[in-house]
C-alpha cells in the first residue's frame, strides 16, 4: 500500500485523512472546534488551543489498526494560494506535518486549505480528470466566496481570483442569520432543515458587481423580516435563496466572459441541497459529495500524493 497523510486545521475543523493512492480509499477524521451557544465564530488563539487539544484524538481515530508506512505527509499551510494569505490556526497543523516527517523520514508537502477543498471535491465524485483541464472552481464557505480560474497544466491547482463577495462570505451571512433565529454555530445544516420547512413563494435579486457578489444586504433583509414577524422557516428560505441566486449570478457572468469551462462547486455552504438543486439546474457542474465539502484533510492527503508521484 502507498499512504499519504493529510493535516488539515482550518478555522473551525481539526481534520486528518489517510489517502490509500492503490486503492483510492480515504479514511477521513474531522472534528469542529468548540463555539458557545449565541457566538458567531472563534478568536484565532482559541482556535489554535482547541487544535491542539483536538489533534491527538483525530490522530489516534484514524490510525486505528494501521500498520503501513506513510510515503508522504500533505499540510494545509495558509488559506488561499496568495502571497500574504495567513492564519495562526494552521501552524498547528504545519507543527505536527513536520515532527512527523522528521520521524518517519518522508517528506511534507504544503498547500493551502483552499487547494484541499478543490482536491476533495473532485476527489469525492471521481473527477480528477479536470486537474488536467481549465475549469471554474467556486469555494463557498465561512471564510471564503470566491470563484477561481483553475490552470489545469500542472495538476496541482494554480488558480486564479476571478470573482468574489466584496463584503460577507455567503458561511458568514447563514451562520448570522442562524444565531439570529436561535440555532447552534456553524448553523448550515440547521438553517437549511428550516429552510425546507418553508412552501412560500419567495423572490430574491442578487447584487452583483461586474462578477463580483455583496452578500451584506442579505442579513439586513433577514433581520427586516424577523421584526415584520416571519416565520423563521420563511427567514432561512430567503437566506439559502438569496446565496443561490447570488452563486448563480456569478456563474453566469463568468460564463459569458470565460466560456462554457466546467463548473466545479466545493466549500460547507455548497453542501446545502437548495443551492446544490438550483445550480444543477442550470449549469453541467460538479459537487463534492455532502461529507467533502465542509473542512476535511482528504484533499491535502490526495495532493501530497500526486505531488510525490509526478
Amino acid at each position: 500500500m502507498s499512504v499519504y497523510l493529510g493535516i488539515d486545521t482550518s478555522n473551525y475543523t481539526t481534520s486528518v485523512c489517510l489517502y490509500d493512492s492503490d486503492s483510492g480509499e480515504a479514511v477521513s477524521k474531522r472534528k469542529l472546534l468548540p463555539v458557545k451557544d449565541g457566538e458567531c465564530g472563534l478568536r484565532q488563539s482559541d482556535a489554535v488551543f482547541h487544535h491542539v487539544q483536538q489533534l491527538p484524538a483525530m490522530f489516534e481515530e484514524a490510525f486505528d489498526g494501521f500498520s503501513d508506512e506513510i510515503r508522504a505527509i500533505g499540510v494545509s499551510d495558509k488559506p488561499r494560494s496568495v502571497e500574504g494569505s495567513y492564519m495562526p490556526c494552521f501552524t498547528v497543523g504545519t507543527t505536527a506535518a513536520n515532527i512527523l516527517a522528521s520521524v518517519l523520514k518522508v517528506p511534507v508537502y504544503r498547500f493551502s486549505h483552499q487547494q484541499g477543498h478543490i482536491a476533495a471535491a473532485l476527489y469525492s465524485v471521481d473527477r480528477f480528470d479536470l486537474l488536467n483541464k481549465k475549469h471554474i472552481a467556486f469555494h463557498v464557505s465561512g471564510g471564503t466566496t470566491e470563484a477561481l480560474l483553475v490552470n489545469g497544466s500542472d495538476g496541482f491547482i494554480t488558480t486564479e481570483l476571478i470573482a468574489k463577495t466584496l463584503d460577507l462570505n455567503a458561511g458568514q451571512l447563514i451562520d448570522r442569520v442562524g444565531v439570529m433565529l436561535g440555532l447552534h454555530f456553524p448553523c448550515g445544516k440547521e438553517l437549511e432543515q428550516l429552510a425546507m420547512q418553508c412552501d412560500e413563494p419567495i423572490k430574491v435579486k442578487a447584487t452583483l458587481k461586474g462578477m463580483d457578489c455583496c452578500l451584506s444586504g442579505g442579513q439586513n433583509i433577514a433581520e427586516k423580516l424577523l421584526k415584520e414577524g416571519k416565520s423563521p422557516s420563511y427567514i432561512a428560505r430567503y437566506t439559502m435563496e438569496f446565496i443561490s441566486a447570488a452563486i448563480s449570478g456569478m456563474s453566469d457572468r463568468i460564463r459569458e466572459a470565460y466560456g462554457d469551462l466546467p463548473f466545479v462547486y466545493a466549500g460547507g455552504v455548497m453542501s446545502d441541497l437548495i443551492i446544490r438543486d438550483k445550480l444543477r439546474s442550470q449549469y453541467e457542474c460538479v459537487f463534492a459529495l455532502p461529507e467533502f465539502s465542509c473542512d476535511n484533510a482528504a484533499g491535502i492527503a490526495v495532493l501530497a500524493y500526486m505531488k510525490d508521484c509526478y
